[in-house]
């Protein structure tokens, strides 16, 4: 059942990148209140003070839970307004490698925070499609062409990890939940095995996975993130406007300024809101000092002034296990769950 677009959504004023086209979904059978989350998260940019969303990943697969924001709200009186899971399960805690892909306990996460009023992000650390049964998390040399090669078991065993992810996805729609939906993060680092390919043809899988989850699957409930990791080129996998919501960058370090987060400008120049997709201090080593939550805001305000969230990792990433989390969260300029518009989230759908 569609959720009617509340009147106070509808009122949001645009950002200054933006006209009417640039906060259209992508998808233009989203859902009334995707488009009101979109309205939403679209409207920060222009605003002088609560204008930049808390978020805070849970962990992965089975691993999520709602651990690490209650300790959050233990120590800031906060609610982040969004917390992250990830549909990957390692199956093995010391082998990154070894992965494949659930939806049950994740769900149960997202649902709840949903219900209680934040807002959902979901992102899958992929496993391997040539190699389901390894995960290949790492894998190099894979040809992300054959992903889109029908009659091949490639894209056979492709087409059923889409399905898998579909799933669960279909899970969430069902329960009401927008999903700010961020597949294929750090796109342009080598890392992952989709990870540093011919943007022409990465171009061609996000658009592929866009209209099967659209189109054929039905899913109105997503909003499209395109996260590549800071660094170089950082928009040439941009699959275009009309597959895109939102974008951001993944940036891990100690100093939030142009000489240690590379890659700003170019995707700044997109006419998406953009966010901190990922951001927690660099913590080297085992046993490194507490970073001091402090220094976050006047970096982001000074030098990134276009984000409208930040999604801190979890662990040793989190505020919550680091220092001065309470003066992140009381910043004039962060937005907590309490400080969402009612009626945006939660309820039943």
């Amino acid at each position: 059942m569609r959720i009617p677009v509340l009147l106070p959504l509808i009122m949001f004023c645009l950002t200054p990148h933006s006209a009417d086209a640039a906060l259209a979904p992508a998808n233009p059978q989203a859902s009334p209140r995707t488009r009101a989350v979109l309205d939403f998260i679209g409207s920060l940019e222009a605003r002088t003070d609560k204008r930049l969303l808390s978020g805070q990943f849970t962990d992965y697969g089975t691993q999520a839970s709602l651990e690490l924001p209650e300790k959050i709200h233990l120590q800031t009186g906060h609610w982040p307004a969004l917390i992250g899971v990830d549909y990957a399960e390692f199956l093995d805690p010391d082998d990154s490698q070894k992965s494949t892909l659930t939806s049950r306990v994740p769900n149960q996460v997202a649902i709840a925070y949903w219900r209680a009023g934040g807002l959902i992000t979901v992102n899958a650390h992929l496993y391997n499609p040539a190699k389901p049964h390894e995960g290949g998390l790492r894998d190099q040399g894979v040809d992300l062409a054959g992903l889109l090669a029908p009659g091949t078991a490639m894209h056979q065993q492709w087409m059923q990890e889409l399905d898998e992810l579909a799933a669960g996805l279909q899970e969430l729609r069902e329960a009401g939940v927008v999903v700010l939906w961020r597949p294929f993060h750090e796109m342009n680092g080598g890392w992952f095995w989709w990870g540093k390919k011919d943007p022409a043809i990465f171009i061609r899988v996000w658009r592929h996975m866009f209209d099967y989850f659209t189109k054929a699957k039905g899913l109105d409930n997503l909003l499209w993130v395109y996260a590549p990791n800071h660094g170089d080129h950082t928009a040439d996998y941009y699959p275009g406007d009309g597959y895109v919501d939102v974008v951001g960058l993944d940036v891990y370090t100690d100093f939030v300024d142009p000489e240690h987060v590379h890659g700003y400008a170019e995707v700044a120049r997109l006419p998406k809101p953009f966010a901190f997709s990922e951001y927690s201090a660099r913590v080297p080593g085992k046993s490194p000092p507490p970073y001091d939550y402090r220094q976050f805001m006047p970096g982001l305000m000074a030098n990134f002034p276009r984000a409208i969230y930040f999604m801190n990792w979890n662990a040793k990433w989190s505020p919550a296990n680091n220092q001065h989390a309470k003066e992140l969260y009381n910043h004039p300029w962060v937005v907590n769950r309490e400080d969402l518009p009612p009626g945006l989230t939660g309820g039943t759908p």
